[in-house]
């Protein structure tokens, strides 16, 4: 009698825990972001700053409350670290598909984005990259792959049209180091040389982790170049500048958001003098908006206590104009707010504001030039 009246009893009890806790259960929804970065390698101090920017938004998107559909969210990043390698991208997107993530922010590099973007469309898993700049991303005709930064067409042929006409380069060496960004942003930049009337002397190449550049700066030298454009990474860039000044090389030193850093002047050792370099950050905020990212700074180094290195907060908007798209839609299922996602329109972001064309490319992206003075980066213009 005994056991039976125990056995009705836990039942009972079993039966009131599923009818209490499953209602509530079912008002929570855990969303997975993926965050993919390099946080090993040559550029980890930059793939460590890009997934800081995502823990950001999401502590304050949990902080919130955010709903969804009518359920409380409770956001969760999963980050993984691609080592600015390939085959190690692939390897880790296909991890976060089978984790079942509801969308992805990254890589970092074009050279992991893209080949990692087949895999995420396969899936149907939207992708967002807040620093991969390469035109091939977002024209592999993938309806799930966005981007919050201006393309190499755009930030190279600036440059190249800088440094012919307000530089007034009359000879100009360029370098790449043969990665899907170094060489993509080289080649916009020679084509924008050209366009503008300049000539470029000299084209060489090295690798994404070489230390010696001697031969190949002894080859530019000679042609006596008075601007040096480098196509790749502040962790090559800032080696290649000491062993300039070694060599007396006094040119200009051009490159793109790779190396457009706040840790370049401590790469380069010193070796940089005022004015020397001047590179461009795809994207750029003025007036009102520029308030709206200074604070976001302020915010970041108070939080985490290093200073913003260069896309961090470019992730921070990529995460939340996914959990906007989510909350229009009504639903974080990829399939469904996928849509919503791409017609994302006007949405004001620290970074500035974001609208996707039909690529998945952003509208009217802006460019920010700098150059650096005293060890400190330093702002020249926002162009468009």
């Amino acid at each position: 009698m005994r056991t039976q009246q125990n056995t009705r009893m836990l039942a009972l009890a079993a039966a009131l825990t599923v009818a209490f806790s499953g209602p509530a259960c079912a008002q929570e929804l855990v969303v997975k972001i993926g965050h993919v970065g390099p946080i090993s390698g040559p550029d980890a101090h930059l793939g460590k700053d890009n997934e800081l920017g995502a823990k950001m938004a999401i502590d304050e998107l949990n902080a919130r409350g955010m709903v969804i559909g009518g359920k409380k969210a409770k956001f969760v990043l999963l980050a993984e670290d691609d080592a600015s390698d390939p085959k190690q991208g692939t390897a880790v997107a296909q991890k976060l598909v089978d984790s079942n993530v509801n969308g992805v922010i990254g890589h970092l590099n074009s050279g992991t984005s893209i080949p990692a973007s087949k895999i995420y469309s396969d899936a149907g898993i939207p992708q967002i990259s807040p620093s991969s700049t390469n035109p091939k991303l977002t024209r592999q005709g993938y309806k799930t792959t966005f981007r919050v930064v201006a393309d190499d067409v755009h930030l190279g042929s600036t440059l190249g049209r800088y440094a012919s006409q307000t530089i007034k380069g009359k000879s100009i060496a360029v370098i790449d180091d043969r990665t899907a960004y170094g060489q993509g942003v080289a080649e916009e930049f020679e084509k924008g040389v050209a366009a503008s009337g300049g000539k470029v002397i000299g084209r060489q190449f090295t690798t994404s982790k070489e230390t010696n550049f001697t031969s190949i700066l002894t080859a530019i030298k000679s042609g006596k170049p008075d601007v040096v454009f480098y196509g790749g990474m502040d962790s090559v860039a800032g080696p290649m500048l000491r062993q300039m000044k070694q060599l007396g090389m006094t040119a200009t030193f051009m490159g793109g958001d790779g190396l457009c850093t706040a840790a370049l002047p401590g790469l380069s050792a010193g070796a940089m003098s005022d004015g020397q370099v001047v590179c461009a950050e795809a994207g750029g905020v003025v007036g009102e908006q520029k308030k709206a990212l200074d604070d976001f700074r302020v915010a970041f180094k108070k939080k985490f206590n290093v200073e913003v290195q260069l896309y961090a907060p470019y992730v921070y908007d990529s995460v939340n104009v996914m959990v906007a798209a989510m909350v229009k839609a009504g639903s974080a299922d990829p399939a469904k707010y996928l849509a919503t996602l791409a017609k994302t329109d006007g949405y004001k972001g620290v970074t500035g504001t974001i609208s996707f064309d039909s690529k998945g490319d952003i509208k009217n992206g802006a460019l920010t030039l700098y150059t650096y003075k005293g060890g400190v980066r330093e702002q020249i213009a926002v162009v468009r």
